[in-house]
């Protein structure tokens, strides 16, 4: 653990529920689901992750925010098993992911959506909720040409697949193909199918990027009734308003670096974050995503004046 994690000899230390000791860059959670040490990955001569130190803490919503190219989701993509890292360890509920591929990582309980959604295009609404069931019988070749061995798990799959769809509001797609959804459909889709696996750590790629306006609020309802359901959460994304609406938890990233964390309220006031968010750019010109990010920072830190 970094020494940020740890409070220094003599000092109080302070529980919230959630974290143990000051907020700060690696400090530790009172029920981690997540550890990472050391975890480094770079391309070229450009260190996209550095993160010497980083716990998640279970049954909560985290928001892992940061600028443009601050290493979001490559860091996603590490802890996923989506990319190698150069360097580090890091734990999934207690069991080492180091070196083990996506779809194992998805079989323990930890599953990702990404920030241009998968959905199959050419297989139904419907067919793609099968998918993410996982341990099915008839995926083995021998007993699928047996369907007494797998029928009843198969009604059982789509049952539960139309269920999900329903509370998704996506049961009247169902029969129609993946390609003809809306992109905030997509999301949904992908969140929906992200439940078959029933998992323990539900990890979202920049959930609202590309949604339109009327499906945002059904979005957001269903990333907290994730944690009303005994899941946890784990997001990246630019939308601050949301990011203080919904999470309990907030990592901020600069440089590849996890420069600050704490409670949403909190964390924005920080130097740092206002430094990630600001300070970096004075010269530079800003693209609509981010020059929208920087108003909507300095809108947060007005309101919290």
């Amino acid at each position: 653990m970094s020494s940020n994690a740890t409070p220094s000899k003599g000092a109080p230390v302070k529980s919230t529920g959630l974290h143990v000791g000051e907020p700060a860059p690696g400090v530790a959670k009172v029920d981690p689901i997540i550890v990472a040490d050391n975890v480094t990955r770079t391309f070229g001569g450009l260190k996209a992750v550095d993160v010497a130190h980083l716990e998640i803490p279970r049954n909560a919503i985290t928001a892992l925010i940061g600028p443009n190219g601050a290493g979001k989701t490559t860091l996603f993509n590490l802890l996923t098993g989506f990319d190698k890292p150069d360097t580090g360890t890091w734990t999934f509920a207690g069991t080492s992911l180091a070196g083990v591929p996506s779809f194992k990582v998805a079989r323990l309980g930890q599953v990702r959506t990404f920030q241009l959604t998968k959905a199959l295009g050419l297989l139904t609404v419907l067919d793609n909720m099968k998918l993410g069931a996982k341990n099915q019988k008839g995926e083995n070749l021998f007993r699928a040409l047996l369907p007494f061995l797998w029928r009843k798990q198969e009604e059982e799959i789509e049952a539960k697949a139309l269920d999900i769809l329903q509370r998704f509001k996506l049961d009247a797609k169902v029969e129609d193909y993946a390609a003809s959804l809306s992109g905030g459909q997509r999301k949904l889709l992908e969140m929906a199918r992200a439940l078959m696996s029933d998992p323990t750590l539900v990890m979202l790629d920049e959930p609202m990027a590309g949604v339109n306006p009327a499906l945002t609020q059904s979005l957001l309802d269903h990333i907290l009734d994730l944690k009303t359901q005994g899941m946890t959460v784990l997001f990246v994304e630019h939308d601050m308003h949301m990011v203080r609406h919904i999470a309990d938890w907030v990592v901020v990233m600069a440089e590849g670096r996890v420069v600050a964390e704490g409670p949403p309220h909190d964390v924005m006031k920080q130097q740092a974050v206002i430094d990630a968010y600001l300070g970096s750019h004075h010269d530079q010109d800003l693209g609509a995503t981010e020059s929208e990010n920087v108003e909507a920072m300095k809108e947060l830190l007005h309101d919290e004046d």
